[in-house]
């Protein structure tokens, strides 16, 4: 089976600058940074509700430091918890500032349509395949968030154990089968060794 594309750079701020024009820019903005950012599926992020992403404490509005999945919302109907980090709990608390400050419902979906109904895991793989052909990304998918993330934490010199962790692998296999090699990397590789 064909893995998903990981985006170099160039490729993701094109995606941003393409996303930014389209008219629900902020919420498009969300899906795919939650993809990007924390590594999250697509039925995971339509199965995410408010309330999963934010604290309500009397007028303040915060993002969890951690989204908890129950089995449902899961690929391996198993609990899980997603760390979030700063600049993704910057962007949900930005979001839903644009949504309704008056009376927000908890159990609302966190992506909904125009009419306020939530996502389907479907419906965000059709975004993500909009949004990849408007910013001229060939051969990404809903995956490509995902596979990204996992591969610029490789990069950055993360080992594959937090990798695991952070990506909700039981497998370190898997997750050494998510991380992507090309030809650069193993010449940058190669140029770190030196007598």
């Amino acid at each position: 089976m064909k893995q998903a594309k990981v985006l170099n750079q160039s490729e993701i701020k094109r995606l941003m600058r393409v996303t930014s024009t389209t008219k629900h820019a902020s919420r498009n903005k969300v899906v795919i940074l939650l993809s990007y950012l924390a590594g999250l599926r697509a039925c995971e992020i339509a199965s995410l509700r408010i309330g999963d992403v934010m604290s309500f404490q009397t007028d303040i509005v915060e993002a969890k430091t951690e989204i908890v999945l129950r089995s449902w919302q899961t690929k391996g109907s198993k609990a899980q918890t997603v760390i979030v980090g700063t600049q993704l709990r910057s962007e949900l608390e930005s979001y839903l500032r644009g949504i309704s400050t008056a009376a927000i419902d908890t159990n609302a979906p966190l992506i909904r349509s125009q009419k306020g109904s939530a996502f389907s895991s479907q419906t965000i793989q059709n975004l993500f395949r909009t949004l990849y052909a408007a910013a001229n990304v060939e051969h990404a998918s809903s995956h490509s968030g995902r596979r990204t993330f996992i591969t610029n934490l490789s990069e950055k010199g993360v080992s594959v154990r937090v990798i695991q962790e952070l990506a909700r692998h039981s497998s370190m296999v898997t997750t050494q089968r998510y991380i992507d090699v090309s030809v650069d990397k193993l010449r940058n590789a190669t140029d770190l060794v030196a007598i």
